[in-house]
């Protein structure tokens, strides 16, 4: 590899740090896992140069904008990077490997660092990101966790992990638990392109010779999207399925989902999505539980009249090898029960 030339994605690694020239707004939405933010221009920078680019042209554009750029790159010297040693070797990247990383390198080489600007930037990293899940997704070997709500399928993948098998968890990375009411408190749920590509790092990580785990979903995990190659691969894939008492599902619920009841009037309107489904009067005796913070009941019953009765139809429907699933029952779905569960689902090969 050139010490000049611009680098290539598979050239990550080697260097020291990797810089995302973008602006704030933009490093929030996606990135380069790793990747530091040493905006050229910020958001309002940003902003007032584009409008003078439309309003009087290039010329001016550049000649406001590089101002901006040579005074926060002066900041990022003497802020982010005034005690590294001539060694340093950082890769910079933007949008499409343009002005704003360009601008960087050039400072950076003058100070007499091996800056290297990232061929294509985010641009190239993104066409990166959905050339890996389209590749690697229909190779997965993967096993789909089912089971009614309430069977502790996150749980029980956690605890495949912990015994040493490999596990996506969607919803993990999705940051939400995938149904109606599994918005976590207080967590923003990432963007579509930085799920992304967070999944795309998690399948590049895993031994292809050996089998997947993953819980059953839909095609939406709140508002993040699956990518199709992977929702395929997943209707085509084994099933196995957690069998536990309606009882053992409760008390589950009511551990997992406790925070509900912290924010009564905010559960009671959630609930309000399900109108078109349920009885006028169904859905006013749900949410006077959730406004009494009365879980107990209302997720008896919502497991009961309104998620049970689907759950068949709905894995049938999707799951292509449903009809040939094996069982695994589970007694209790406390910290013991789900590592038993998670070892005979191991059992099943």
């Amino acid at each position: 590899m050139s010490s000049r030339g611009p680098a290539q994605i598979a050239d990550l690694h080697r260097f020291d740090c990797i810089i995302d020239a973008r602006s704030p707004s933009e490093y929030a939405l996606d990135h380069i896992p790793g990747a530091i933010n040493c905006p050229s221009l910020d958001d309002e920078e940003r902003r007032i140069v584009g409008t003078i680019y439309k309003q009087q042209g290039a010329f001016e554009a550049r000649r406001v904008g590089g101002a901006m750029v040579a005074a926060n790159l002066a900041r990022h010297l003497r802020e982010r990077f005034a005690d590294m040693p001539a060694s340093w070797r950082p890769l910079v990247y933007c949008w499409r490997g343009g002005l704003r990383s360009g601008s960087m390198v050039n400072w950076w080489r003058l100070v007499g660092w091996d800056a290297q600007q990232l061929a294509g930037g985010y641009k190239r990293w993104r066409q990166h990101v959905i050339a890996q899940i389209d590749a690697i997704a229909p190779q997965l070997d993967l096993r789909v966790v089912c089971g009614p709500t309430g069977s502790a399928k996150t749980r029980v993948l956690q605890a495949l992990a912990a015994q040493g098998e490999q596990v996506l968890d969607l919803e993990g990375l999705a940051c939400h638990k995938g149904s109606l009411l599994g918005a976590l408190p207080g967590v923003e749920q990432p963007s579509q392109k930085a799920f992304e590509t967070q999944l795309a790092v998690q399948l590049e990580r895993f031994d292809l010779g050996r089998p997947v785990y993953v819980e059953a979903e839909s095609r939406r995990i709140g508002r993040i999207a699956l990518p199709t190659a992977l929702i395929e691969r997943m209707r085509a894939a084994v099933c196995l399925e957690i069998e536990a008492s309606a009882a053992a599902r409760l008390d589950y619920l009511l551990e997992d989902y406790a925070y509900l009841g912290d924010e009564p009037e905010q559960l009671a309107s959630r609930l309000e999505m399900l109108r078109e489904l349920h009885s006028r009067e169904t859905i006013a005796r749900w949410q006077d539980w959730a406004r009494t913070r009365a879980l107990r009941p209302l997720f008896d019953e919502l497991s009961r009249l309104h998620y049970d009765p689907a759950y068949g139809r709905s894995q049938a429907a999707h799951f292509r090898r449903w009809a040939e699933r094996r069982t695994v029952a589970a007694d209790t779905l406390d910290a013991a029960g789900i590592a038993q569960v998670a070892q005979a689902l191991r059992a099943l090969g």
